[in-house]
């Protein structure tokens, strides 16, 4: 039987692209598929708690109208909340990742209660196994 896991690293912490990434942990949590998120960099910085519902701004691709778009969709449901809503949904398990919490300086305090743990990468492909990853 097919590993049906699904891996998502998430590095780029502005809103559009973390709703991205949360709208795919809730669709194939729906599906049943286990979902294992990995946090680097700037999404990770993102997940602290005390910053977590900041405004972090979009890709420069998106333009005005984009972020217009990403402003409306987080009044609706915040990117967090999609997360959380995966969670509840299935097998779902976000971990940050070692070196960047070392590299920003980050304690596993510092994070959201939505954060499983800290994993370092090898944990993370491990963990992902012969299932799909997409960065």
């Amino acid at each position: 039987m097919p590993d049906d896991t699904f891996s998502l690293i998430l590095f780029s912490g502005t809103d559009d692209k973390l709703h991205a990434g949360a709208v795919m942990a809730v669709g194939a949590a729906a599906m049943g598929r286990p979902v294992n998120i990995f946090l680097q960099y700037w999404a990770l910085d993102a997940f602290r708690d005390d910053r977590v519902h900041k405004d972090h701004g979009v890709a420069p691709e998106a333009g005005d109208d984009g972020a217009r778009a990403v402003i409306d969709q987080q009044a609706t449901t915040h990117w967090i909340e999609l997360f959380e809503q995966a969670k509840d949904i299935g097998e779902v398990t976000i971990n940050a990742c070692a070196e960047s919490m070392e590299l920003l300086g980050i304690t596993p305090e510092d994070l959201h209660p939505a954060v499983d743990g800290v994993w370092g990468v090898a944990r993370f492909f491990m963990e992902a196994g012969d299932g799909a990853t997409f960065i």
